[in-house]
């Protein structure tokens, strides 16, 4: 039944997309996005070998009235799973998880029993108005602040999870924000975000400027983020036809000085006529597990659940590889690497472009590392993760 209500859903709106065409200027247009992902779990140290469906539906519109721009977004996540105990796995599902920290209530569970989990959430309503040197905006709206690509610790909004391999729209936060551009390559701007985290409300007001100079982008933010004082500075600059990134961000937290900082270089090229891409980044951070021992209490500290580590330990490194074997065809390979476990979670993956509208993407996660201990618990970071295969299809209508 559940899975027919989707459908129906999904099919509507797609009727409605049929006719964009047909349509006066002032009636808004509506896109959408469908992800169905299933997904095949072995036996690991903490879960038994599982099955799960994960499904994401997203309706779209951005209407503007000269000054005045809508943005909204509604989506409905469903996950079917055969373990109860089964969660999102090495970044699958990650999309399900998003809002963490949502003030407004714009989000709920539709239903919910052993199996299966069915939640909605409008992921974007704001409202803003521009004059063109400046721009407002009030409301659930995607934020990003990150200047590395995939281990972003100076990002103080919603960092994506360096292993989910779905990464089309990031989620909406709760927020006022004004941009304002005094130079052709100079932007300021300012946010204020109220979160919610376990029924305790939080104020996070931030300022950044923005400047490019030469072959440098530098930006620096600073204020109050979850009411703790942070400072932050990063920068990017090309050489030799790659970009080298770093960010780094200062934090007052419980009374503790805490660094938290990534360096990184990404670069394109072509070899044997196809085009190739790499990127690796190392990041040093202060909230994260020094050692095993660690880890647990890392994974229970209040920066984790509010969602603002990505990965946890003290160092850790990600490399990505991806090769265009065809136009439509193209395989990738993700490593992420906790030095101080040790431990690795290996992702490779083979993407294919059906149409200009439909994607399908396999891939498999293994976690190479150390279980459990002999006290049960967790004896690494990637080293619980279970081998972990999916399969997906992305449609956008």
């Amino acid at each position: 039944m559940t899975r027919r209500v989707v459908l129906a859903i999904m099919l509507s709106v797609a009727a409605v997309g049929t006719v964009h065409g047909q349509l006066p200027d002032w009636i808004p247009h509506v896109r959408g996005y469908f992800l169905n992902v299933p997904i095949g779990m072995a036996q690991g140290p903490f879960s038994d070998a599982a099955q799960a469906d994960f499904q994401r539906l997203r309706l779209m519109t951005r209407p503007r009235y000269g000054p005045v721009s809508f943005d909204l977004a509604y989506e409905q996540l469903l996950t079917l799973r055969s373990d109860s105990g089964m969660g999102a796995i090495g970044g699958l599902g990650a999309a399900a998880t998003a809002g963490g920290g949502d003030w407004l209530g714009l989000q709920g569970t539709l239903r919910e029993t052993a199996h299966l989990d069915w939640r909605h959430r409008v992921d974007r309503m704001s409202v803003g108005f521009s004059t063109g040197a400046v721009e407002a905006t009030v409301g659930r709206q995607p934020i990003s602040w990150a200047t590395t690509l995939f281990l972003t610790p100076a990002d103080p909004f919603a960092p994506f999870d360096p292993s989910d391999p779905f990464r089309e729209y990031r989620g909406g936060v709760d927020a006022v924000r004004i941009r304002a551009s005094p130079g052709q390559f100079t932007e300021i701007d300012g946010v204020v975000r109220m979160a919610s985290f376990g029924g305790e409300d939080l104020v996070t007001a931030l300022g950044r400027a923005r400047t490019a100079v030469g072959p440098w982008e530098i930006a620096v933010w600073g204020g109050i983020l979850h009411e703790e004082l942070a400072l932050s500075a990063a920068a990017t600059v090309t050489v030799a036809g790659g970009v080298l990134r770093g960010e780094a961000v200062y934090r007052r937290r419980d009374g503790d000085d805490v660094l938290r900082m990534t360096i990184g270089a990404d670069r394109s090229f072509v070899v044997a006529g196809r085009n190739v891409y790499l990127v690796a980044e190392y990041q040093r951070d202060g909230f994260g597990a020094g050692s095993p021992d660690e880890l647990l209490e890392t994974l229970l500290s209040v920066p984790a659940r509010r969602g603002e580590m990505q990965v946890y330990g003290r160092d850790e490194m990600a490399v990505q590889g991806s090769v265009e074997l065809h136009p439509l065809v193209s395989v990738d390979a993700l490593m992420l690497w906790n030095l101080n476990d040790p431990s690795v979670l290996l992702g490779p993956g083979v993407s294919y472009a059906a149409s200009g509208e439909v994607s399908l993407r396999g891939g498999v996660y293994l976690g190479l590392g150390t279980g459990s201990t002999d006290a049960g618990l967790p004896g690494s970071e990637f080293g619980i993760v279970p081998t972990t295969g999916y399969l997906s299809v992305s449609w956008f209508f």
